[in-house]
């Protein structure tokens, strides 16, 4: 269909190379173009559905978007509440979607919706959605403190008709599906946040060698070095983290526990890392004329988007068994 036939390794190959981009907004989107969008009309749909969406996506031609979380379900993803019921040969789509990724400017959308009044997890489809259908309004580009290159949108659904044909794979298969879909979204996070990680810490170190407080250096305060030295410690041990999930993912492993270690670990040390080498950047950290400050915004949100911090905790405990059975 266009690509290049290669396995999902090199996705994170990519995704740590778009770390030299110098910001999170663009690798996110196309972040959710090439790995959050499409991986499940990749593995499950028809093939006059992948002819028709994931050929101009490939492309570049289409800008792909991911419909999952609402106003009321953001992590939790069982409680969407858009529905899509089926009427003859076509489904008739109502809702609302919240923080869509190139939600102003996508030509589909993957969006999950409710199909039928089953149990949340059985009653959910993935459906290729095209964006210029009567009914779908593009309400708002969200002002957002970070990720401000990448636009964000809320989006509402009235009485929107699609073709039953756009249904990827089985309907009632959409919350597996994404399920699925998610572990190659926290993959690609966790990847794109090495490079600016370690571009961080390195900018830290120099800036700390020049500054002088107190006459001498900053960086000469065992305290500076040594936690600069934690964090690139720190660091290492995510990579690894993350090389050891996706292999075991190529060979076709459930990694779901792995991933959400990964993505948990991201989220906090992304925090971690901006907040301390911000502080040894003094008033200048403060300002938006240095990288630091730009992360600090933009990497918040790894705790936040594509699952939260709580979210993968529960994911974790559960798959170590350690949560009460109910």
């Amino acid at each position: 269909y266009g690509g290049m036939g290669l396995d999902f390794s090199y996705n994170i190959a990519v995704a740590e190379e778009l770390g030299n981009i110098r910001c999170g907004g663009v690798p996110m989107a196309i972040g959710v173009q090439a790995g959050m969008a499409t991986p499940a009309l990749t593995r499950f749909g028809s093939h006059e559905l992948k002819k028709q969406f994931l050929v101009p996506t490939i492309a570049g031609d289409f800008v792909a978007c991911l419909g999952i979380s609402e106003a009321g379900a953001g992590s939790d993803v069982a409680n969407i509440k858009t529905t899509a019921v089926r009427k003859g040969d076509e489904y008739v789509i109502n809702g609302g979607k919240m923080w869509i990724t190139s939600g102003t400017q996508a030509d589909w959308m993957c969006l999950l919706a409710n199909t039928s009044e089953g149990p949340p997890h059985r009653n959910k489809s993935l459906i290729c959605l095209p964006m210029n259908l009567p009914g779908i309004h593009v309400a708002r580009k969200i002002d957002k403190m970070g990720m401000r290159s990448s636009d964000t949108a809320q989006i509402f659904f009235e009485d929107v008709r699609v073709p039953c044909k756009n249904l990827i794979g089985e309907e009632g298969k959409g919350f597996t599906y994404q399920m699925l879909q998610f572990q190659e979204e926290r993959l690609w996070g966790v990847a794109t946040a090495l490079t600016p990680l370690e571009a961080i810490i390195q900018e830290t170190i120099e800036y700390t060698r020049q500054r002088e407080v107190f006459g001498q250096p900053v960086l000469h305060n065992q305290t500076v070095h040594f936690r600069l030295a934690e964090l690139a410690t720190e660091l290492e041990l995510l990579r690894s983290l993350l090389h050891r999930a996706v292999a075991l993912y190529v060979e076709g492993n459930d990694v779901t526990k792995l991933a959400s270690m990964a993505k948990l670990k991201a989220g906090r040390l992304t925090r971690e890392v901006t907040d301390s080498c911000l502080q040894f950047w003094g008033g200048m950290g403060f300002t938006n004329e240095v990288l630091v400050s730009r992360f600090y915004r933009d990497f918040r949100l790894m705790s936040i988007g594509g699952g939260t911090d709580e979210t993968m905790l529960s994911i974790i405990c559960k798959y170590m068994e350690i949560l009460p059975r109910k």
